[in-house]
């Protein structure tokens, strides 16, 4: 399917000038930007490619104290990628995206055009490196000449029946809050610096349950402060 120089180009390292670093509720992430991701794809793919919006929908609506409209969409993104004979690949993901704006309109347009981007760049992102795969390793090879750690966040282990008794989990042994109800529905905690954050799949099908366990949406993931898990 892909060309020996195609090939050759996306299991380049990527270049530590493309990575773009953001800080939310004190946690920070390391990114690549959609304009970057869609040039990348152009220039490897030589304007063979396209995508398609399979899913675009409203998941969340809420008013912040400042009186500002707070909407999140989800979306699902499909590529497909072609050769000379019009064979294809395709790659599908999911993405969130949230837009907080006075008027009503300008929050749904900035939710809507975030969640397209996001789903976009997951689904490149299987592509490999070029495509920010390995920002979301432990230790990423960002150039041949530079090596650039990356932390990635410390999964809580899933506690037993009786885990207030475990003497290895300090973190759960200290919290009054039960997460059983996130974990039987496929939700995972993740410890990073000083906060909890929730991961998993359909994630906000279950806010509801999210909410209920005192996790917060910030705009790209569900959080709560650590220091407040303490008894």
């Amino acid at each position: 399917m892909f060309s020996e120089n195609q090939i050759k180009a996306l299991g380049y390292n990527l270049e530590e000038s493309r990575v773009k670093s953001i800080d939310k509720a004190g946690l920070s992430f390391r990114y690549l930007e959609t304009f970057d991701c869609i040039n990348v794809a152009n220039t490897i793919f030589n304007f063979m490619w396209d995508y398609t919006i399979s899913r675009l929908e409203e998941v969340s609506r809420e008013t912040n104290q400042n009186g500002n409209h707070v909407i999140t969409f989800s979306a699902i993104i499909k590529v497909k990628i072609y050769d000379n004979q019009r064979n294809f690949i395709e790659r599908e993901d999911t993405g969130v995206g949230t837009g907080t704006a006075r008027m009503l309109g300008d929050a749904i347009d900035n939710a809507s055009k975030s969640a397209v981007s996001d789903s976009l760049k997951r689904a490149l992102r299987s592509l490999g490196g070029q495509f920010g795969n390995n920002l979301y390793q432990k230790t990423a090879n960002t150039n041949q000449n530079n090596q650039q750690s990356y932390q990635q966040p410390t999964q809580l282990q899933q506690p037993q029946q009786q885990y207030n008794q475990s003497p290895n989990n300090q973190v759960l042994n200290n919290t009054p809050q039960d997460y059983s109800s996130l974990y039987n529905i496929g939700l995972s905690i993740m410890e990073q610096g000083q906060n909890l954050v929730v991961v998993g799949d359909d994630i906000f099908a279950k806010k509801d349950s999210i909410k209920a366990c005192g996790f917060r949406w910030n705009g790209e993931f569900w959080w709560k402060p650590l220091e407040k898990q303490a008894a």
